[in-house]
Order: C-alpha cells, then structure tokens, then sequence
C-alpha cells in the first residue's frame, strides 16, 4: 500500500484464490498488530479476524522485547480468530557463551513455558540478527524440546554472517521440526539460508526433505529473474558480502540495508563502521535490548545521533538531562512499547525524562476501543466512494498511508495493472506496451516524447493511446531533487 499502491487486502484474496491448499503465514507483532505503535485491544482482535476470513491461516506472534503481555494479547486475538498461533521469542545474544549473563539458556526456556501454558500451537525462535550459531542452536532447540516433546518447534534466522546453512542444520540435528530458508537466487547476507544447500545438505540423511534440486534450481532461475527488476532496492546495492561483524552489533538483517540507506540520506555513508560501533554502544546505554522491529530502529536511532553529534557512551550517559534524545528513545524510555527485560536503564531512563510521563504495565491496556463504525462513516464521506471492511482495517493501522493511497489510486487508477519495470521505471521513448484493465479490456500505449521541463517542475508527456495522440502533464520528481547548483535563473522581466 505504501510503495506499490496497491490494497494488500486484496493481494491477499487472490493469492488465496490461485493457491488454495498451501497455508499462508504473516506476521503478528503482538499488541503491536502490523504497525510500530500500540492500538487498541479491539483494533488487534478485528484485524486478525479480518485477515482469518481473508485467507490467513498462521500468526506468527512476537514482540520487539518479547513483553510477554504484548504477545499474549496477540495469541488471543489470533486464535480467537481461528487462526493457527505461533508464538516466537525474539532471540539475541548467545547461550553458549558463560559470559552473557543476561538472555541466557533459563531466560529462553521460561519465557517459552509461558507461551506454551498460554495455549500456542507452534513455538517458533525468531533470530533476526542471524546471531544464533550452531552450538546455541544445538544447545537452545535441544533444550525446548526436552521440555516440550509435543509443541512443533520453528527456527527463524537471517544469514548475514555466512553461517545460517550450519545454524539451521544444528537446529534441524537437535530436533527442530521447521527452519526458515529462501531459494538459492533470494538467499545469503540478510535473507534467510539457501533452500538449496539446505536441501542437499540433508539429502540420504533422516533430515532428507524429499525435495528435488532440479524443482529447487528452477524455482530459483524464476526468482532470479524477478530480483534483477528490483536491482535498485537490493541489499547489494550498499553491502557486497554477509559480515560476521554481526555477532558484535547485533543488527536485524532486515534492518541492516535500511540503517545503510538512513546513514547514507544523513551524510554518514562514509562514517557507517562508526554508526554499527555506535550501535553496539547505544545498545549498552539502553539496556542490551532484544533488537526486533521497533526497538532495533530506537537503538539505531541512538547510535546515529551519537555519531551525528561526534557522542561517546560516557558522553551521552553523563549528558543524559542536557541532550534532546530522538523522539523514538524518549518514547521507549517512557514505556510506549512495553518493558524491556531486566527493566529500564537507570539513572539514564530518570534524566532523559524528568518530569515526562511514563506508562506503567502494556501500553494498550488503556486506550479506549476503536469506533469502526464511525471510522467508516468518515472515510466514506473523505473519499467519496464505497468503503470496505478491510479498507477501515487499513484505515486504523495506517492511516496517512491509507489516505496518500487512496489520493494515489484516485488520480492514477489501478496500477497493479502494470507490469513491475513499467511500473519502477516507466516506458522508455518509443516503447510500445499493453496494460490490460480487465478481461476484454486492454490498452495500447506507445511513448513517444517527454516535454522540457516548466517552472512548476512538470514536463509534458507525448504518447499515443489506442492510436489516438495524447499528452499530460506530469512532475518530473527527478528534476525536483536536483542539486540547486544545477538550477539557472532567468533573467529578470516585469513578471518577476
């Protein structure tokens, strides 16, 4: 919806359609729902109903610092929609190493006891640093299942140090019953490991998947040609090779290419070794946190500022009263997305807040319930149109990005119509391409010039539709960016 401008909703409903016997699986984060913020409770039990009758089958439940009450919220709500629970425990540091003492072996196993007294289907281990190695594997997964004989265990991890395939074969040896791969041409660095290494590697063993390599390969020759359309987002674009500097910062894979770009877009590209060294630090000051979507973008948040304002440990802990913290910091420190384990960071948390006030225990338990109704009576007179129940869904998770993509589907239509590079890209000068609206119902577009460029940063767009001659205006968002170096002004004339 933010990017592609299109309903995920909808997605959602044909994908069902064209696959209606393989389990779909999302993502849940707890009382969080799908967003970075806490919702009210009604809010978290609709939208898992929702999603049930649109064709979810698995939720995966977490939570950014595995707040147990902000997952046991998520649980109830997905399986009171029916839905199967599965409930992750976000994992960091290491559990064969004596000397980190605070998210140890006894940590993992009672917090999973919870869980599984709490009624979840599926206990699953979400690594998203990549930081669980092979003898924590061994050691974690044989442990949960000594406890729980019965309860499926899932392994999650990222490969951005390299040695994802031997983690997750570890895990798989100590009794794992599913472990989290990508096809070959998607895998390595900050995805998850190789299908394909995963495959042979277990091939003629009692782990053997019953796999072929020839569907593998094939698999991942379709995927590779899809990835190269989408060239310009990949994670190689600013990281070439996995880096076993993760087991140091700790970053989510799946935040490590976003604080690449972020440091880059704030003039830190050249400085981002210090913003990872800072990451460890900032991590430090806040209390060695469980690092999982939000709470790993607050302690990256943290560690840029520190570089931003050339900031060690001691100065930010000893300047903690006097320094105008990211807004993110200051909002975990005043509890808006649950208590960390082993509490807040004192005196740190007391001399960033001062007389602030922080929340005590989850902090959705005190928002009042969502009117939906209401909600739908005023997106159906803002918008002018039918609206849905999955619309007010959208609407209540993301609502400024509901309304931009409501604005964006008004003025351009159904752009899922397009195929991906015309849609990234657009049509070159002289190309000719198709754009079927409907069955029966298709387009022929040919792109014939483009305009110069007016005071108002718009070119004029020549094409042909249908055969007819046809132009639009349309802002050129390139030549907006543009340094003002590259700027000329006109001389001065009576208009201005």
């Amino acid at each position: 919806m933010r990017f592609l401008y299109e309903c995920p909703w909808r997605r959602l409903q044909e994908l069902r359609e064209l696959i209606p016997n393989i389990p779909f699986q999302m993502l849940l984060r707890g009382a969080n729902a799908v967003g970075y913020t806490n919702y009210p409770d009604n809010s978290v039990f609709k939208f898992c109903q929702v999603a049930k009758e649109n064709g979810m089958d698995i939720f995966r439940v977490f939570d950014s610092l595995n707040y147990l009450p902000n997952m046991l919220l998520g649980m109830e709500a997905a399986g009171q929609a029916g839905g199967v629970v599965e409930a992750a425990i976000s994992y960091t540091g290491d559990v064969a190493d004596p000397s980190r003492t605070k998210y140890t072996l006894d940590y993992y196993v009672s917090l999973a006891e919870e869980l599984v007294k709490a009624g979840t289907h599926i206990l699953a281990i979400k690594d998203m640093a990549g930081v669980l190695k092979p003898q924590a594997s061994s050691m974690l997964v044989r442990a949960l299942r000594e406890h729980f004989p019965s309860v499926p265990l899932h392994i999650h991890t990222h490969d951005t140090s390299g040695a994802g395939v031997a983690s997750m074969l570890a895990c798989a040896a100590a009794g794992a019953d599913i472990v989290d791969v990508a096809i070959d041409s998607m895998s390595g660095m900050t995805s998850q490991p190789s299908m394909g290494a995963m495959v042979a590697c277990t091939r003629g063993t009692e782990y053997d998947t019953g796999i072929q390599m020839e569907k593998v390969f094939d698999y991942s020759e379709y995927w590779e040609v899809a990835r190269g359309l989408y060239a310009p987002f990949d994670c190689t674009a600013t990281m070439k090779s996995g880096n076993a500097d993760v087991y140091e910062n700790e970053i989510p894979g799946g935040q490590y290419t976003n604080l690449h770009f972020q440091a880059h877009s704030m003039g830190l590209g050249n400085k981002f070794k210090e913003v990872k060294k800072a990451y460890v630090e900032a991590n430090k000051i806040l209390g060695d946190l469980i690092k999982v979507t939000p709470s790993s973008k607050i302690v990256g948040d943290l560690a840029q500022f520190m570089v931003q304002n050339n900031l060690t440990r001691q100065d930010v802990e000893a300047q903690a009263d006097e320094l105008s913290f990211p807004a993110s910091v200051v909002g975990f420190l005043q509890g808006y997305i649950g208590i960390p384990y082993g509490g807040f960071p004192e005196p740190f948390r007391s001399k960033v807040l001062k007389d602030l006030p922080r929340i005590e225990g989850r902090p959705g338990a005190s928002l009042p319930p969502m009117d939906f109704q209401k909600l739908e009576q005023e997106l159906c007179e803002k918008h002018e149109e039918e609206i849905t129940t999955e619309d007010v869904l959208s609407a209540a998770m993301y609502p400024k990005v509901f309304d931009e993509f409501k604005e964006f589907t008004a003025n351009f239509g159904p752009v899922e119509c397009l195929n991906t590079r015309l849609f990234l890209e657009g049509p070159k000068i002289a190309e000719e391409f198709e754009v079927e609206l409907e069955r029966g119902k298709t387009l022929h577009i040919k792109a014939l010039a483009l305009g110069d460029l007016n005071r108002a940063g718009q070119r004029e767009v020549f094409f042909e539709l249908n055969g007819q001659l046809r132009s639009i205006l349309v802002k050129d968002t390139k030549a907006m960016k543009a340094p003002m170096g590259l700027c000329f002004r006109r001389p001065a004339t009576r208009w201005g």
